[in-house]
């Protein structure tokens, strides 16, 4: 019985082991300028710089950051390949994006950017751990299929990436003057910081990240926002390893 327990034991800290030594590769995109004025927001340029700055006090992350006229479709999709292909299979992989959304996709700085070419561009990495952060207006449309999009959740599927939606598909998503960071930005990072490790072990996985994020966002929208998360990944799965 010793020995079993001393076994058991042993995995259980190699895998702690594993996940404290596991890096993250982060890809985070703001846009408040978009050309014209008609499409122009307040706060995505400040959430994009909130996640690079959190991952950044992460030790074993490594980030590239696109804001306004950088955040191209062309640039991102380099990006994503660029900046993932180098994880490993335990390592994260993050995609973070701030701006305007459609159905099926989101709006890059030049043209529509669809959900199934980011997805196309995360599955070149080997790494089993991949999320997607949107905060977008009606960011939950992209699970609605667009004219060239596929099947956006069957395809998530498929990738295992998680989607972390900051609104349902008809809800718009909230960012006030007197904040720094969209409603659903700025629980996200108060989550990632520490907020959701909800029992102390350094390690954030989605469903306490999800459990945090939305009921702060609900609460602080009077019942107006509410983020979705779906995709095919485990409730334990690691977003943030301190």
């Amino acid at each position: 019985m010793k020995a079993k327990i001393v076994f058991t034991l042993t995995l259980f800290l190699l895998g702690l082991c594993s996940m404290a030594s596991a890096k993250v590769y982060l890809v985070s995109v703001g846009i408040s300028d978009y050309p014209g004025t008609k499409q122009d927001l307040k706060l995505p340029v400040n959430d994009a710089k909130t996640i690079s700055w959190l991952y950044s006090k992460n030790s074993n992350a490594i980030y590239k950051q696109l804001l306004n006229q950088q955040a191209t479709a062309a640039n991102i999709l380099k990006a994503l390949q660029e900046t993932f292909k180098k994880a490993g299979t335990n390592d994260i992989v993050v995609f973070f994006f701030s701006g305007h959304g459609y159905p099926g996709g989101f709006s890059a700085y030049d043209k529509l950017l669809s959900y199934d070419k980011v997805r196309k561009a995360m599955a070149k990495s080997k790494c089993k751990n991949k999320m997607i952060f949107a905060d977008a207006c009606y960011a939950g449309k992209i699970r609605t299929p667009g004219k060239n999009s596929g099947n956006a959740i069957a395809a998530a599927q498929k990738a295992n990436v998680m989607l972390f939606l900051s609104s349902r598909s008809d809800e718009v998503s909230i960012e006030r003057r007197d904040m720094e960071n969209g409603f659903f930005t700025t629980y996200l990072q108060r989550g990632l910081r520490g907020g959701a490790d909800t029992n102390r072990d350094r390690i954030i996985t989605a469903k306490e990240l999800f459990n945090y994020v939305h009921a702060g966002v609900v609460k602080l929208s009077g019942d107006e926002q509410h983020p979705v998360m779906w995709g095919k990944f485990s409730d334990h799965m690691p977003v943030m390893v301190w």
